[in-house]
């Protein structure tokens, strides 16, 4: 048999729409200047769309500033620099927004000559953010076996925003489902399991795939003491 939750966890999902922030780089000490003060929706925006796009495949970690530097300013070596950021070792967008100016100012001291690169006309970096629209799902759960069944039925951006988003952006110690399985069930070596899953490694339905082996693992165990 097992516990019931002291509170039962409600699956939520959400819409993202691109808003336009009015700030452009043409170079990279304009670039440096701008992450240094754009919105941090807009640096999640940047980071993590891509994410997102491929979360039906397996994902490729990259951002669009790699991606400018390389094909818009034509310097492979500091745009190889920008995609290798390991943004899963982050763990906030403001360690994010961090890591990447640091980067570029490095390149600027030790390469002075990258300060002159301009992109050309209409190519210019224009910075989006990511405005999210949460809104509860039908889906609730009081205890493991409701909610391996409710996650058998979600859809894959309610556990992308579960098991990733709300960590990241929201900038919470861990995702929700640990959050909820410790807080909730008293679940610790359940809820670290799942903490440990690597949602940038997996296709959205292999990290469902990943989520039900554990709980079906655990549902067992609870069944057979």
């Amino acid at each position: 048999m097992t516990a019931k939750a002291r509170e039962p966890f409600v699956f939520n999902s959400r819409l993202h729409l691109n808003e336009l922030t009015g700030v452009k780089a043409t170079t990279l000490p304009e670039l440096v200047q701008c992450l240094r003060t754009v919105n941090s929706a807009s640096i999640y925006r940047h980071t993590h769309h891509f994410i997102e796009q491929h979360q039906y495949l397996a994902p490729e970690p990259t951002n669009d500033f790699a991606y400018w530097v390389s094909e818009s300013l034509g310097d492979d070596s500091l745009g190889e620099q920008l995609a290798g950021i390991d943004v899963l070792a982050q763990p906030t967008i403001s360690s994010i927004r961090k890591v990447l100016i640091g980067t570029i100012d490095r390149a600027l001291r030790t390469r002075p000559r990258l300060k002159a690169l301009t992109a050309p006309e209409g190519e210019e970096f224009v910075f989006l953010k990511s405005v999210s629209f949460v809104f509860p799902t039908p889906y609730r759960a009081a205890d493991l076996v409701e909610f391996a069944e409710c996650l058998r039925k979600v859809s894959l951006s309610s556990i992308y925003f579960h098991m990733f988003e709300a960590k990241l952006r929201l900038e919470r110690p861990t995702n929700d489902f640990s959050y909820w399985l410790m807080d909730s069930l008293g679940e610790r070596q359940l809820a670290l399991r799942i903490a440990q899953l690597d949602p940038y490694s997996q296709s959205g339905e292999t990290i469902r795939s990943s989520l039900l082996k554990i709980l079906e693992t655990r549902i067992k165990e609870a069944k057979e003491k």
